[in-house]
């Protein structure tokens, strides 16, 4: 169950702070008249404390036992949804996959606590346009663990294509918010 006040609270943040209308070439190579950084708004006490709830609420105690997603839109959002999880008493494990192993050191694609072998972990992305970046999340963990990947998720689809892109591959996108309710009149 979503908490409405929450999610409307949510939405007025990223409408506000994240939410740009201009001329831009997005990550997956396409162009667009609107751009939403929502490191804007996940990067900031009450959007981090928000966004937690809301990937929460959609994340059922023990459904899962981690959450992650590809650097660095998945950043904030894993690690808020860890610590609020705590603090609810139901405690996950944040990740993070890198955009390309470390040529140093350890050379980890995968960053965060060691989970158990088969563990159940959620995908998450601020923002989805094509899936590329949410697939490359998922192919790193299939390639690197034997992680179960029980959820895929975003903050914001921008319904052109990451739905379908990732249905093809037998994963269903659980969404928070629609790029149509960023960008259309509030209430």
């Amino acid at each position: 169950m979503t908490d409405p006040s929450a999610r409307q609270q949510l939405l007025k943040l990223l409408r506000q702070e994240a939410l740009e209308f201009k001329d831009i070439i997005l990550s997956s190579g396409r162009r667009s008249n609107y751009y939403i950084d929502c490191r804007r708004v996940t990067l900031s006490a009450v959007g981090a404390y928000l966004t937690a709830q809301l990937v929460l609420q959609h994340l059922p105690p023990r459904t899962v036992e981690a959450i992650g997603g590809l650097t660095l839109g998945a950043d904030p959002i894993v690690a808020a949804v860890a610590a609020v999880s705590y603090q609810e008493g139901h405690p996950l494990q944040a990740f993070i996959v890198r955009k390309e192993a470390k040529g140093h050191g350890q050379q980890h694609l995968i960053e965060g606590p060691y989970l158990a072998q088969r563990a159940r972990v959620a995908i998450i992305d601020d923002v989805a346009t094509s899936g590329g970046s949410i697939l490359k999340a998922i192919r790193a963990v299939q390639q690197q663990t034997d992680w179960q990947i029980a959820r895929v998720m975003c903050l914001v689809d921008r319904q052109e294509g990451a739905r379908e892109l990732l249905a093809q591959e037998g994963y269903e996108l659980s969404v928070l918010f629609t790029g149509a309710e960023l960008t259309s009149l509030p209430d």
